[in-house]
């Protein structure tokens, strides 16, 4: 398995861009925390994470091949697991299923990155102090960051994580290193 400064330099390789960086980062951030609360490999999740975008530069413009071409980039370099799940991140456009703990996780770990970053720009303190009520009411608002799919977060249940803690756990992950701007 790759190490971590080695997934770094293959993201950035492979998607340069820094905003898709950010939403990296902070989507590793959010899987480590569900690995440890889950008891799960933190490394790997985090890696998946950290790469679940790796072919985004690539297929932004071909969303039926966004997760699929990343699997050549990820062979003999993450287990099957991760790159399944990363398959599976995609699944309304591919139509890789998810299946295992791992790939519903991702889905809803990517995707509360998404929410969670446009509620910390509409706040004078950004993520300081967002609270699990505040963002709930914003996940309820659907003209409110408008792509991000409520329906995904909500996947959180699938893995038997309920919305409230899975909030709370995402928002902890990511207060301590976002930068929103």
């Amino acid at each position: 398995m790759l190490e971590r400064d080695a997934a770094l330099a293959l993201f950035v390789e492979h998607n340069p861009d820094p905003q898709q960086m950010k939403h990296a980062l902070a989507s590793e951030a959010v899987l480590r925390a569900l690995a440890r609360h889950f008891d799960e490999n933190e490394d790997l999740w985090g890696l998946a994470g950290l790469l679940h975008d790796v072919d985004y530069a690539q297929t932004k413009d071909r969303p039926e091949d966004h997760g699929r071409l990343a699997v050549p980039i990820l062979e003999g370099k993450l287990p099957a697991e991760a790159v399944s799940a990363i398959q599976a991140h995609n699944s309304e456009c591919t139509g890789f299923a998810p299946s295992s703990r791992l790939d519903f996780a991702l889905r809803a770990g990517e995707t509360i990155t998404g929410l969670i970053t446009a509620a910390a720009l509409m706040r004078p303190t950004g993520m300081e102090g967002m609270e699990v009520k505040s963002l709930k009411k914003k996940m309820k608002d659907k003209a409110f960051a408008a792509n991000v799919s409520r329906d995904r977060i909500r996947e959180c249940e699938r893995i038997g994580l309920p919305l409230d803690d899975f909030l709370g756990l995402a928002i902890k992950a990511m207060t301590p290193r976002h930068d929103p701007a």
